[in-house]
């Protein structure tokens, strides 16, 4: 990817710091394409003289993304929404990224989709996930389609939440509690859209769908008992009965923990990767365990943070 120059949508967000940083690393030129370039300004640093670059781009203005892909040897399609707009976003925005993509005569598209995304689905965001990744074939029929199942990261939103939940409450409500999960290294993500570009110089990954799952399949359940060792709390938790989460979803809301119904739609399905999909082996990388990784932020949440000692240490 040495000088290649790569147009990634989203590059600020949580997911786009680290394909950022894996493109950077890999020699590439790279294009930030951000609703307010300065969100993604911390990305400088990262790279050489010259290396980075930031332009304003908003996926549901077609002539923005044309501008943003212009010149681009490859382009990753990162932005999406846990709520609000998602036919503009997951799907008519899709498709205008793919669609300038393919006018501007760009060799690689990557579209970050979601583990569950089915046109079919009751869910909003799997549907519009699903509908969003065929809009994306049409447009673009090479294009790589990534499916990550949760993200997990320094900066994520799903278990640094529950652990500032876990933190400050000492009875801590599960809901779904045997849905499964197979949380995957936002890094490992970051590596795997950087080796699917590199990878597609030689046409070996066009039209290629990838799900992506870390090495570790856990319940909902299992996930918060997991942080809650890990942070040196021992909350009550008590498992809600289905009638009672999905009352909680109706009314928009869980103490401590807001859910949507539409993301109470999704709990209805475990999300991992299917049986035989392609995943992280076939780009390449060995997927990091969350136990690896996350107590090295998960200080913050002890009593004494870096300095306090976890219950399983305790207990050794």
């Amino acid at each position: 990817m040495t000088d290649k120059l790569v147009t990634v949508f989203g590059g600020g967000g949580f997911v786009g710091r680290y394909v950022v940083q894996a493109l950077l690393r890999g020699g590439a030129r790279v294009r930030v394409a951000q609703r307010d370039p300065r969100q993604a300004w911390f990305l400088k640093p990262l790279g050489g003289l010259g290396q980075t670059q930031f332009v304003a781009a908003d996926v549901t203005r077609p002539d923005t993304v044309a501008n943003a892909v212009a010149g681009a040897d490859a382009v990753v399609n990162l932005v999406g929404v846990l709520a609000g707009k998602f036919d503009a976003i997951h799907v008519a925005g899709a498709r205008a990224v793919a669609g300038a993509a393919a006018r501007a005569g760009v060799r690689t598209l990557v579209h970050l989709s979601a583990i569950g995304a089915d046109a079919g689905a009751e869910s909003a965001y799997a549907r519009t996930k699903g509908e969003g990744e065929a809009a994306v074939r049409e447009a673009f029929p090479a294009a790589i389609i990534v499916r990550p199942s949760i993200v997990f990261g320094r900066e994520d939103a799903f278990i640094n939440r529950f652990a500032a939940m876990i933190e400050k409450a000492p009875v801590v409500p599960v809901l779904r509690s045997a849905t499964r999960f197979q949380p995957v290294f936002a890094a490992d993500v970051g590596d795997a859209v950087a080796a699917a570009i590199a990878g597609d110089a030689t046409g070996g990954n066009a039209g290629m769908t990838y799900e992506l799952g870390g090495p570790d399949i856990l319940s909902m359940g299992q996930v918060i008992r997991w942080i809650a060792t890990t942070i040196g709390r021992d909350p009550t938790i008590v498992e809600l009965p289905d009638f009672a989460g999905a009352m909680i979803a109706r009314a928009g809301f869980l103490p401590g923990a807001p859910i949507t119904w539409d993301q109470w739609l999704m709990l209805q399905h475990d999300n991992i990767v299917g049986s035989g999909a392609p995943g992280l082996a076939d780009l390449g990388i060995v997927p990091t365990p969350l136990a690896a990784v996350a107590p090295e932020w998960m200080v913050r949440f002890r009593r004494q943070g870096r300095f306090g000692r976890r219950s399983a240490d305790l207990a050794a």
